[in-house]
């Protein structure tokens, strides 16, 4: 019995992983918006009922496509985190930021289904949340090594607003209590700046106003990480 269960197993896996895959080129062909079961079934030579099976719903798909990138990209990032283990925080930060951008770069259509416009109709689950910090907290943990090791220094940010502090409050309580309120106002500040300073490039917004891509985004993330103090 334990045989026939493992070869079901693989075989549900497989079929997953194909149905994942074909959703991925249907993405890159046309858009989140358009995703449909039905044709991801077509082009498989599936009927629906059976695809239901896996995905009962383009919403459940969706889903896992998007915990499948934001997975994706969060390896990167935690791999050049990795690798970087020992060396200054700063370099540790550009080397971090590097990965994320080298990622999105290579997966435009998946970075887009992530950081791209919402997909009509359909609301992220709570599933994805953990998923989509992990580059968050491979940046959260640098300043946290830098500030264990005496080498933070306060963001030259002037007086968080009291609305500002008690959003602060509550990322500290959940992420980071030991990082001073200051440095976690400017991680989340950096940490969207990041994606909106990949964003531009990914979507061609950089088009005819920087070409020298590579060296302005190291300098960007540079200025980045001494709005948080490192």
């Amino acid at each position: 019995m334990s045989v026939i269960r493992g070869a079901r197993e693989r075989a549900r896996i497989e079929v997953t992983g194909a149905i994942k895959e074909e959703a991925r080129r249907q993405l890159a062909a046309e858009g989140a918006a358009r995703l449909s079961l039905r044709a991801v079934a077509r082009e498989l030579g599936m009927v629906s009922s059976a695809l239901y099976r896996y995905f009962p719903s383009r919403d459940e798909l969706l889903t896992a496509l998007i915990i499948d990138a934001y997975d994706a990209l969060g390896e990167a990032a935690e791999a050049a985190l990795a690798a970087t283990a020992g060396d200054r925080s700063g370099e540790r930060w550009i080397a971090v930021c590097r990965a994320t951008r080298t990622w999105a770069l290579a997966h435009p259509h998946e970075y887009a289904l992530l950081y791209g416009s919402p997909v009509p109709g359909y609301t992220a689950p709570q599933d994805t949340i953990a998923p989509a910090s992990r580059v968050g907290l491979a940046l959260v943990a640098i300043a946290r090594d830098a500030h264990a090791a005496g080498e933070l220094t306060a963001p030259a940010n002037g007086p968080l607003p009291d609305e500002v502090g008690t959003d602060v409050e509550r990322f500290a309580a959940e992420w980071a209590s030991d990082l001073p309120k200051p440095t976690l106002a400017g991680l989340t500040a950096a940490w969207s700046q990041l994606f909106g300073l990949i964003g531009f490039e990914v979507f061609g917004h950089f088009h005819r106003v920087v070409e020298a891509r590579d060296a302005f985004f190291d300098h960007s993330c540079a200025a980045l990480a001494r709005q948080v103090g490192l």
